[in-house]
């Protein structure tokens, strides 16, 4: 299977074996010799589909700028940012590189990145989704372009859930169901599938843990007060979020080897038909549509108080220590301009990350009808939800958020005492 966004952020978790498929090996960096004069390096991991969008647009900048080069170094995941954190301290990083919302600021707190704010004009920015440039951005600077998104919507198997006697799924946020209502669909499909099936998965396995939150989100609960610094978890909707999410296991809706440790991904549950239901990221459609032997459509997640989902996507980055700014600069304006950005979603079904697209005016190019559903869904990220995703101290919380819920989740940890472990853990990474 071919994987391009399923961890944020990869930094909170050890090494997962993501390689994807037809990645060349990690090459040369942009400190040292290889990039000079009128060429730069890029590096990124990439599904196929991704390698060729990248191909096609670098040629196409290649071509706009005469004498220029990008080389591009596609690399496995699992090696990306161990190989970048190398590079940054011997000072052989690529020109640019491609970072998770989650990682950035690792990144740009660090002072690693280059300082975008005087190579983006107040109209330009205005482009972007108010979101997206906060998740690019680090004490008010930009660090970076928003390059894409990818959000969690909920895949359903439309004949498990037929069987079922549910035959009215929501298409829009409007008609999304309730967290009871979700619950409700849960225990038909429990009380209809053999004890080998389950109702549904959720997708926080192997390093996927901070997709947790989406449920403190809904419940409007925070992770963090807004000094970015103090623990804000152990309230009433955490206490409320931990409470459902704890019933998925209990009441036996998901399968009990799919808590946050697991090293199965829900996608697979899934296509395998072990799991009716699943939670998963627009990036995966063209795999599951290839892998799914069964009728399948989506559906926004639950509500509670609000709407929520996960911050996929990627950024993309130029270091500080580049030796050609211009250019780097350059390419990451080229890049995010809307009409290649346009193209890179159509290809990749992913999402774009400017105001001025509309997504109904791109050409997915695997099952675009299930489509709509993950443009409508990413609306419900709010300003508030990306600054704590893109917190620097995330990735070492996700540790401590991996090891508490899956104490709670399948070692009978009280809530109490993981919200209270978890909030220890913030202390702990904030200071």
């Amino acid at each position: 299977m071919k994987i391009t966004n399923r961890v944020l952020p990869l930094a909170a978790i050890t090494t997962v074996a993501l390689a994807a498929t037809g990645c060349a090996g990690f090459g040369g960096g942009g400190g040292g010799d290889t990039a000079s004069g009128d060429s730069i390096t890029f590096t990124t991991w990439a599904s196929e589909s991704e390698q060729a969008a990248f191909e096609q647009l670098i040629g196409e900048f290649e071509s706009a700028n005469p004498g220029s080069k990008v080389q591009l170094n596609a690399v496995p995941y699992d090696q990306m940012f161990t190989n970048i954190d190398a590079q940054l301290s011997s000072g052989e990083a690529p020109d640019v590189f491609r970072v998770d919302y989650g990682n950035l600021g690792v990144y740009s707190s660090q002072d690693q990145l280059l300082d975008l704010s005087s190579s983006f004009s107040a109209d330009e920015i205005s482009a972007f989704t108010p979101a997206f440039w906060e998740a690019v951005s680090f004490d008010g600077k930009p660090y970076g372009v928003p390059h894409q998104t990818d959000v969690s919507a909920l895949l359903v198997n439309v004949p498990l859930l037929t069987a079922a006697g549910i035959t009215d799924i929501p298409t829009t946020l409007d008609d999304a169901w309730t967290w009871e209502e979700f619950a409700d669909v849960s225990a038909k499909l429990r009380a209809s599938l053999p004890a080998e099936k389950y109702p549904f998965v959720y997708n926080w396995q192997l390093g996927g843990t901070p997709r947790w939150l989406s449920w403190l989100f809904e419940a409007d609960g925070t992770l963090l007060e807004d000094d970015g610094t103090t623990p804000a978890i152990d309230s009433a909707a955490g206490t409320k979020a931990l409470d459902f999410t704890k019933s998925f296991f209990s009441n036996n809706w998901v399968p009990p080897t799919s808590s946050v440790k697991s090293a199965t991904y829900a996608d697979s549950f899934f296509t395998e038909e072990t799991a009716a239901m699943a939670f998963a990221g627009s990036f995966l459609v063209p795999d599951i549509d290839n892998l799914a032997q069964f009728e399948w459509a989506a559906t926004p997640m639950p509500v509670d108080q609000r709407g929520a989902t996960d911050l996929g996507g990627n950024a993309l980055v130029a270091t500080k220590t580049t030796k050609n700014p211009e250019l780097a600069v350059k390419f990451l304006k080229f890049m995010s301009d809307a009409e290649n950005m346009k193209a890179f979603c159509a290809a990749t079904n992913e999402l774009p990350t400017r105001a001025d697209i509309d997504p109904a005016d791109i050409d997915f190019a695997v099952r675009p009808d299930v489509m709509p559903v993950f443009v409508e869904q990413a609306g419900t990220i709010e300003p508030s939800d990306v600054k704590q995703l893109t917190s620097p101290s995330l990735a070492a919380i996700s540790v401590v958020m991996q090891d508490q819920l899956e104490q709670a989740f399948v070692g009978g940890q009280s809530t109490a005492d993981t919200l209270k472990n978890i909030s220890a853990g913030i202390e702990t990474a904030t200071n």
